[in-house]
């Protein structure tokens, strides 16, 4: 899937953004992916932000670009492994967590995507874009050959960093913090930069108005205290179990966000939690009305709960990536992570109303205060550049029987657990598909 995001009218057009340029908005292009919602809702918000500096930008879906149907295999198989089978997930992701390059089997899977990405890059971009692991992996593989001569960004979404975000031949790795850029760095990242994160200008600390009319609103009790429970999109996770427990605390009333989750919102229900919420698009209303937020997967809500100045708490962390963001926003000093049932009551309190509570808002606030931030970042190396020179080597295109091998045996890899979240196979059944790739190869010759 890919589509373009219409720029801002011709009214908000900054000539400074597009000097040497006459009236034609230079172009920049964002590759995302609809994998859970975090990495489309760092494009949304960057697109926007470079679009009010007066650039046109295309936004593409990754998995779009995978042959086969592959992509929407890879994103099921990743949600069923989270759902279904969540240890094997933390033994894949602590083993592959600090690895080196991707196996065999992902590579010949990225370089299938290369020839779709080229296609949508324009003669008038000005620079690539990346808010997804596996793009960024193609974007700078395309750029170390010669094949693409913009500059290349990775924007890191997740506070923790997998080997896999970092992508040789990308020019530069945006951060949210300092302790990502440093795990970036750790793992040879070029070009590390801290901005800031990227969240939706309606996340703001909430007047008492705005938090009573909220409360109102959404039909929720309007002096207790209020502990929002997220689970990301997908709403996967311990959840009922969380929200029993806040409730069970005496310390705050859970009001919890199930996603798209609605067989896990009908369980809440039936399990007596009374303030119970599908996907909505009000996110910014629901931190207005609440006191602090429980998350367990560390990623785009919790920037977005600082940036509306709550407290947030990483409980029941779901495996992988959720535990490595708690760990990592903990280090920050902008959550805290509780890892036993029995601090459950006490950190929630303290949060609330002491010390800590207050010192976490303060810090999560200053974190919005990072400038210059990744738009202007990426917009200040785009501004000057010439137009893209992209090569378009002949790519040749792979024979059914082969797309269909490589499809299965990604299928058989993932559902076996071979492989992260993204695909990432360094068993050796990867090496069995690079073996199976060459041979049909040779038919297509």
């Amino acid at each position: 899937m890919s589509y373009r995001d219409n720029p801002v009218g011709e009214q908000a057009f900054s000539p400074r953004a597009a000097t040497g340029y006459g009236l034609r908005r230079p172009r920049i292009v964002i590759v995302s992916a609809s994998v859970g919602a975090g990495h489309d809702g760092a494009a949304t918000e960057l697109a926007r932000r470079l679009m009010a500096l007066g650039f046109a930008v295309d936004r593409h879906d990754f998995l779009g670009f995978l042959p086969a149907g592959l992509g929407r295999l890879l994103s099921g198989s990743y949600h069923r492994l989270l759902t279904l089978a969540p240890s094997g997930y933390q033994r894949i992701y602590a083993a592959t967590e600090h690895a080196g390059r991707p196996g065999p089997a992902v590579r010949a899977m990225f370089r299938s995507a290369e020839r779709r990405m080229l296609r949508v890059i324009t003669p008038d971009t000005r620079a690539v874009v990346s808010t997804y692991p596996g793009a960024s992996q193609v974007i700078g593989a395309l750029r170390l050959r010669g094949a693409l001569s913009v500059p290349t960004f990775t924007y890191l979404t997740d506070f923790s960093v997998h080997a896999l975000w970092v992508a040789p031949g990308v020019d530069a790795h945006l951060a949210a913090h300092a302790i990502p850029a440093g795990q970036a760095r750790a793992q040879y990242a070029a070009g590390v930069v801290v901005t800031g994160p990227v969240t939706d200008p309606r996340f703001v600390p909430a007047t008492p108005d705005q938090r009573h009319t909220a409360r109102r609103r959404f039909a929720l009790p309007a002096d207790a205290p209020l502990a929002l429970l997220v689970a990301g999109s997908w709403g996967v996770g311990p959840v009922r179990q969380a929200a029993t427990e806040i409730r069970d605390s005496g310390v705050a009333t859970p009001v919890v966000v199930c996603g798209r989750n609605e067989a896990l919102a009908d369980e809440l229900r039936a399990d007596g939690i009374e303030h119970v919420h599908g996907w909505t698009e009000d996110m910014p209303g629901l931190m207005h009305a609440c006191d602090i937020l429980v998350q367990n997967a560390g990623g785009l809500t919790s920037l977005e709960a600082l940036a509306c100045g709550l407290p947030v708490a990483s409980y029941r962390c779901i495996p992988g990536h959720g535990q490595t963001n708690a760990a990592a926003l903990e280090q920050a000093g902008l959550a805290v992570w509780i890892r036993e049932a029995g601090q459950l009551g006490p950190t929630l309190a303290e949060l609330l109303d002491g010390p800590r509570g207050k010192a976490r808002r303060e810090a999560g606030l200053a974190l919005h205060q990072c400038r210059p931030g990744p738009a202007e970042t990426i917009a200040a190396a785009a501004a000057h550049r010439p137009p893209a020179s992209v090569a378009r080597p002949r790519v040749r295109r792979p024979a059914r029987r082969r797309i269909a091998v490589m499809t299965a045996a990604m299928a058989i890899t993932i559902s076996l657990g071979i492989g992260a979240p993204v695909g990432y196979a360094y068993s050796e059944a990867g090496s069995h598909l690079s073996s199976i790739s060459r041979y049909f190869d040779g038919d297509d010759r």
